[in-house]
């Protein structure tokens, strides 16, 4: 398994890329890729997601169930990091043909296990796939990542009480809670919404606070919830765009355009030497050193 250190070196490399290829898109939504980034990244190199890169069907894999299907420019980064696609394909975000599908879609791009982004429907997904894995015998966990604002959907809860009803040891939740949602901040849009860890706990999951930006309690958190004997849920407390100041909190930022000004800024507070004027360095998949920048 990677040391934490080196799995936040691979988050920010895949920070790098996600704001690339955002930038290359000049669309898109960079809040929840970059929020919830530390938690994907930590399950596909912290060893705690079964996954063939060359093998994207394996049998006995686990499953990443990406509900909040907007936050799949950050899926896709850590994805082609993870071997499934050179990063370079990354330019091609929300063009046609290229399969980079502005929300999560099955069967376009290696690795993305489902469609989502009509919100509130991925834990029930995930469900369903955690029991017929179970009574198929087969050996994979599923791990499922929402948004905090989905928490607002009633199907949210309906999936809830079956998963403790089913007792399924084989299905982790984490609930990337970034405070905002598209229109404002959820203590604003559904102040109700919290308090999240006691909520899930009265439904009869296991659950455990977790700093999400912090890969320490992340890894910590993610060892804590797969050895729990029924379903898990980490309420992983994020700031929408992590780490990037003119983003970070700010619910304006859930979609929003990265024009050449807000690019380079960017690229320095992620310590990613670039050139200060458009060429490959830009581009998803060159890192500066080998354009000749560095």
């Amino acid at each position: 398994m990677a040391s934490t250190a080196e799995l936040a070196e691979i988050a920010r490399q895949c920070r790098v890329d996600t704001i690339k290829e955002l930038r290359s898109a000049q669309s898109g939504h960079p809040g929840s890729s970059l929020s919830a980034m530390d938690v994907m990244v930590a399950l596909y190199f912290g060893d705690f997601l079964r996954h063939r890169s060359d093998e994207p069907d394996w049998p006995d894999r686990d499953h990443f169930l990406l509900s909040a299907g907007h936050a799949v420019p950050g899926l896709y980064s850590v994805l082609t990091h993870a071997g499934y696609a050179d990063p370079k394909v990354l330019k091609g975000l929300r063009s046609l043909g290229t399969g980079l599908e502005g929300h999560a879609k099955r069967g376009t791009f290696p690795g993305v296990e489902a469609s989502s982004g009509s919100l509130g429907q991925g834990l029930n997904l995930g469900i369903g796939l955690a029991l017929g894995l179970r009574h198929a015998g087969r050996p994979g966990r599923v791990f499922v990542l929402q948004s905090d604002g989905e928490q607002e959907e009633g199907s949210v809860w309906e999936g809830a009480m079956s998963a403790a009803k089913w007792n399924l040891g084989n299905l982790v939740t984490i609930v990337d809670k970034n405070e905002n949602q598209i229109n404002g901040p959820t203590r604003v849009i559904m102040p109700s919404l919290d308090p999240l860890p006691e909520k899930y706990e009265s439904f009869g999951w296991a659950t455990r606070e977790i700093k999400g930006n912090d890969m320490d309690d992340v890894v910590a958190g993610l060892e804590w919830a797969v050895g729990q004997p029924g379903p898990s849920a980490l309420i992983s407390h994020t700031e929408t765009g992590h780490p990037i100041s003119y983003m970070r909190g700010d619910y304006h930022w859930h979609h929003g355009v990265i024009n050449d000004e807000l690019f380079l800024q960017a690229m320095a507070e992620l310590n990613e030497p670039v050139s200060p004027t458009p060429d490959d360095t830009w581009l998803p998949g060159h890192p500066a050193e080998r354009a000749g920048v560095a």
